[in-house]
């Protein structure tokens, strides 16, 4: 420890410490810091669309480090650079180097020829252990397609700790698993008066995962680079609020990267409104990940595709003579308009019953929810013979 500057320190003195650290407010910020300033010594460059991200192209390759706090992940073709950038990591910080990506922050990580999948298997078995739920029967779906789940259905419970601590579980579950993504977010509003119903439809989402405990995302190796996304709503979805749910989801290529579900902040006084509002929020998405995108040497030849189920949303987005019917919606909301200009996006009509993002607004009978899922492009490696990755699994 070095003393700060003008204290005088006779020598065979020492510094007590009275905080450590991790305990100082500033300590990730300095930390941030000083890894920031390593890293563009290095001659990275700090993605502008993601700060976490850092890039460095050269004529021998491309390398890219992923960092969350104090753990990094590197990736790219140039073995040689990711050998010496660890090595001065390891001289400046004393990193501890664990091989080959195969568990990050709780999820697990599984490579072949064929792609990379990302699930959280060890997760949900220590969640149904924990629960009582490891020998439960499975259900078909995360969520009752007939309940109608709201703050008055019934007393609290006399104890929502056990709910919280499940709610707070799937949460983190569903960085991998947008089929219970919808099911979790709704529970989760219940947090502060649960009630037995709400218990018992949380109880339904650990009876779900029971089907396929290591059920995540799959990247294929062979995808393309084209950026597809889908979006859709449920108008005053929420019986307590009466506000809209949206959503929408991107693939590149076959392969799910992103997606969200949120609940509008003001009411909606019609459905066209609700679908605009969702395809600006799309709209921002695509134009994020294209940067993302752009920084990892990737560069879209063509526009985004965004499938929408509703002609007036089209219609609002491609003609602005319906200036009179959109005074009243947000100015930020006219993006798509400029962006359709701009090349940057492309509406295709696309009917409900294939609205991917369906799956995301409301709760579905077992029929449409397998057909949507199956579209999302989750797989389980632990299945018998999966049908994508029949070898070569690490």
């Amino acid at each position: 420890m070095k003393p700060p500057e003008g204290l005088a320190i006779v020598p065979g003195q020492v510094c007590k410490l009275e905080k450590s650290l991790y305990g100082l407010k500033q300590a990730s910020r300095q930390w941030n810091f000083k890894l920031k300033f390593v890293l563009l010594e290095l001659g990275y460059n700090q993605c502008k669309s993601d700060y976490s991200m850092f890039t460095k192209s050269q004529s021998t390759g491309f390398t890219v480090i992923l960092v969350y706090v104090d753990d990094l992940v590197l990736a790219g073709d140039d073995l040689f650079k990711i050998e010496r950038v660890k090595q001065t990591l390891h001289d400046r910080f004393r990193i501890k180097d664990i091989g080959d990506l195969k568990f990050f922050l709780g999820l697990e990580v599984a490579r072949s020829s064929k792609g990379i999948a990302l699930y959280q298997r060890k997760n949900v078995l220590d969640l149904l252990r924990d629960t009582g739920f490891k020998h439960c029967k499975p259900a078909s779906t995360p969520m009752d397609y007939g309940a109608k789940l709201s703050k008055d259905d019934g007393d609290s419970l006399p104890d929502s700790s056990d709910y919280r601590k499940i709610i707070g579980k799937l949460l983190y579950l569903s960085n991998t698993g947008p089929d219970i993504s919808f099911a979790i977010g709704k529970l989760s509003q219940f947090l502060d008066c649960p009630t037995p119903n709400h218990l018992q439809a949380a109880h339904r989402i650990l009876r779900y995962i029971k089907n396929s405990p290591a059920a995540g995302l799959f990247f294929s190796a062979n995808s393309d680079l084209s950026l597809t996304g889908f979006f859709y709503f449920d108008w005053a979805g929420c019986p307590n609020s009466r506000r809209s749910v949206l959503a929408y989801c991107f693939y590149v290529g076959s392969s799910l990267v992103t997606w969200k579900i949120k609940k509008q902040v003001t009411v909606a006084v019609s459905s066209s409104e609700v679908e605009y509002q969702a395809l600006a929020l799309a709209t921002r998405e695509a134009q994020w990940l294209s940067y993302v995108l752009k920084d990892l040497g990737a560069f879209l030849s063509k526009p985004v595709n965004l499938y929408c189920d509703s002609k007036s949303a089209i219609y609002l987005a491609t003609n602005s003579v319906f200036h009179e019917r959109t005074k009243h919606i947000e100015a930020d909301c006219h993006i798509v308009r400029d962006k359709l200009q701009e090349g940057l996006i492309h509406l295709l009509p696309i009917s409900t019953h294939e609205q991917v993002t369906d799956i995301m607004t409301k709760p579905l009978a077992p029929g449409p929810f397998n057909t949507l899922c199956s579209k999302l492009g989750l797989l389980d490696i632990f299945m018998p013979n999966p049908p994508i990755l029949r070898e070569g699994i690490t």
